[in-house]
């Protein structure tokens, strides 16, 4: 039954309620990803970076799915439950293939059968990612669903509400998943506490589960209608089809390609099909601003590992910097007299983004000074070494053991952790920032017998006090706030003005589909970091930061141009305009008949046609007829 709290239904309560558990479990999940792949799975930073992106972008194409089947086939409620079950179910697979102890046989901390966490983390993201994307085009749809006709302001309040929620559980879940992961937990052995960062979320997503379905019996529950995303294509491929079987020179021409379509489809729906058509053209470009703006998950987060200090701030940024813009930014401009239009407003937004990417490459280049000057300052070693193999030995049998190493008949003496021992160096500064690095040895100590160094090594091992961790870098992480400034700023520009210009240029039962054009440019934007980073293989980070920003700037500016000749309609004008009943069968007829005397026509003047050909003509006729007649 339907209940009335304050003009709202209670319904909408636990669709709130959902929301917010639901994208604590995601973003939570996702906050600590790279750094399960970086540290537990011993990725290295290219391969954890590609795995992330793949997930991400996967997680944005499932949504075309979940409209399809909610709005074919189960209906939003069925939908929703259906795949956060399966979302639930990933959730928990993440957080078991993050127990080490299961396949940590010998209880040495690590564990033994890597391919067993490997398989069962990528079988919980496909999961995690059929789940989210599938339920993302439907709950925020079916909270519109509970209101009235008459209850406009009261909708309007629920999405502002439902964005809030999705805010809120976005920034508590991306503070305590890390401080989670920070714990040490385990059976044998303390590790860093990654079935804990996990299961939280988990945990919470068995919460959504269980919200939703309490609310089930106050539910308005529409029955699906078919799929428009399914009827668009299909009017799309007829007009390409048609307009191939006519492309002769006797055929005219006519004034849009979709016009090819009126043969079999209503004309209001032609031209609502072609004001979507002039929005998703211009959506081409905008994938590039997502390949930056998700990079904050993956490159930022391993950049951030390399410095000092833990903070998190992008969420906050978004809630503090949506208000200021709508209540003081814009009015501030139209008050300048500025015409700045939502197109106006993105372009900007993605000028933003690049500059905070060229940020971060400034900040890059600190953190490699930083770290180089560290290890100068450690340790010495002659210019001639480029490439050195560190290799344990004598065996480990301490936490931490001595670690030598040898390069043209040079040995070196260090103490790593056990885990660290197989690490590379050039002229003082290490490719890659191991957590656990001790230096044991004051001086930098070389010896052209490899085995009276490694007897030295022991001596020093058992007769030198153990010197303090050395941290990564002396560079905080506070010096990352500016460039999330910067791509918060430009995601609100960019994103929010995005979404109101989609929703403002859509037809009334069209705006599915635009937003289901919009996610797929997440998820495009995703795959073009795979196919960057990969294509580019550059050696410093700094230089990928400039890259991107550079590719950004370049798109941004044939975004400019396109914005430049876009014209502004107003959808509900125009389908005003075919709400007058018309004769359409007889002018769909007239059409055909035209075009079959001219297919006809051309059949007989060209060369090699036969009575076959004509005799197919006028039987197709015929069938043409028919239909139209049913």
């Amino acid at each position: 039954p339907w209940v009335d709290v304050c003009g709202y239904p209670l319904s909408i309560f636990f669709i709130v309620v959902n929301e917010f558990c639901e994208r604590f479990s995601y973003y939570g999940m996702r906050a600590v990803l790279v750094l399960y792949f970086r540290y537990f799975l011993k990725w290295d930073d290219d391969l954890a970076t590609s795995i992330y992106h793949t997930f991400i972008a996967l997680c944005y194409l499932t949504p075309i799915l979940g409209a399809i089947v909610a709005d074919s086939w189960l209906g939003k409620f069925k939908t929703i439950v259906y795949l956060s079950i399966v979302y639930t179910v990933g959730q928990v697979v993440m957080a078991v293939s993050a127990i080490h102890d299961i396949t940590d046989t010998d209880r040495d901390g690590t564990p033994d059968n890597m391919t067993f966490h490997v398989a069962m983390s990528m079988v919980g993201l496909f999961l995690i990612a059929l789940g989210t994307g599938g339920i993302k085009p439907c709950v925020a749809a079916f909270g519109g669903d509970q209101f009235e006709d008459h209850q406009e302001k009261q909708r309007s309040t629920f999405f502002s509400i439902f964005y809030l929620s999705i805010n809120a559980g976005s920034l508590l879940s991306t503070v305590i998943t890390p401080i989670l992961r920070g714990q040490e937990c385990g059976i044998h052995s303390q590790q860093k506490c990654y079935p804990l960062a996990f299961g939280v979320p988990a945990a919470l997503m068995v919460v959504a589960l269980i919200v939703f379905i309490m609310g089930s019996g106050m539910y308005n529950k529409t029955a699906p209608k078919g799929n428009i995303m399914l009827e668009v294509c299909k009017c799309i491929g007829f007009a390409i089809k048609n307009r191939f079987r006519h492309r002769s020179k006797t055929f005219p021409k006519r004034e849009h390609w979709m016009d090819w379509a009126h043969e079999k489809y209503d004309k209001l729906l032609v031209a609502q099909v072609k004001m979507v058509l002039k929005v998703l053209f211009l959506y081409i470009p905008l994938p590039m601003f997502w390949t930056l703006f998700d990079q904050q998950g993956s490159r930022w987060t391993l950049q951030a590992t390399t410095m000092d200090g833990n903070f998190t701030v992008n969420p906050i940024l978004i809630l503090a910097l949506v208000p200021i813009m709508d209540s003081l930014v814009y009015p501030l401009i139209k008050k300048c007299h500025l015409n700045f239009t939502p197109l106006k407003r993105m372009t900007v937004g993605m000028l933003i983004a690049a500059l905070a990417f060229v940020a971060a490459a400034l900040l890059q280049l600190q953190i490699d000074v930083s770290i180089y000057s560290i290890y100068t300052h450690t340790y010495t070693p002659p210019p001639h070494i480029h490439i050195v193999y560190i290799h344990i030995h004598p065996p480990p049998t301490h936490t931490y053991s001595p670690c030598w190493a040898v390069y043209q008949g040079f040995t070196a003496c260090f103490l790593f952790a056990v885990s660290d021992c197989v690490v590379k160096a050039h002229v003082g500064l290490f490719t890659r920032v191991l957590k656990h690095v001790f230096l044991l040895f004051p001086v930098y100590s070389f010896c052209s017998n490899s085995v009276s160094c490694v007897d030295y090594c022991v001596q020093c091992w058992q007769a030198i006090q153990v010197v303090e961790d050395i941290k990564p870098n002396t560079i905080h992480m506070g010096w990352q706030i500016p460039q999330y400034f910067l791509m918060t700023a430009g995601e609100v520009v960019f994103s929010v003005t995005g979404l109101e210009f989609s929703y403002s240029q859509a037809p009334s039962n069209m705006k599915s589909v635009l937003q289901a054009g919009w996610l797929f440019t997440v998820a495009v934007g995703n795959i073009i970091v795979l196919i960057v980073a990969e294509a580019a293989q550059l050696p410093d980070q700094w230089a990928e930061y400039i890259l991107f920003a550079s590719l950004l700037a370049v798109v941004c500016i044939v975004f400019a141009v396109m914005s430049y000749f876009y014209t502004y309609t107003d959808p509900a004008e125009i389908e005003a305009q075919f709400s007058q009943p018309e004769h359409e069968p007889e002018e769909k007829k007239r059409d055909r008949v035209e075009m079959e005397r001219k297919d006809s026509d051309c059949s007989k003047s060209s060369k090699g046609s036969d009575k076959k050909k004509r005799d197919s003509v006028v039987e197709q006729h015929n069938q043409d007829v028919k239909q139209s007649k049913m």
